[in-house]
């Protein structure tokens, strides 16, 4: 009985556990990040990859 007592009183697999979905909250952020950012990067890159035929030649 003291067995199973001390097993439900134990938390360190819930400290465990909620660290992980921390983990989890902070990698889906900075993932949504870099995405946003990224194709805001790509369409600054393509904007000016286009401008460059027009641009003067270099002396």
């Amino acid at each position: 009985m003291k067995r199973l007592i001390s097993f439900f009183k134990d938390e360190e697999g819930v400290t465990a556990i909620e660290y992980s979905i921390i983990a989890a909250l902070i990698a889906v952020a900075i993932i949504g990040a870099v995405t946003t950012v990224g194709g805001d990067v790509t369409q600054t890159f393509n904007d000016v990859a286009g401008a460059l035929p027009d641009a003067p030649a270099a002396p």
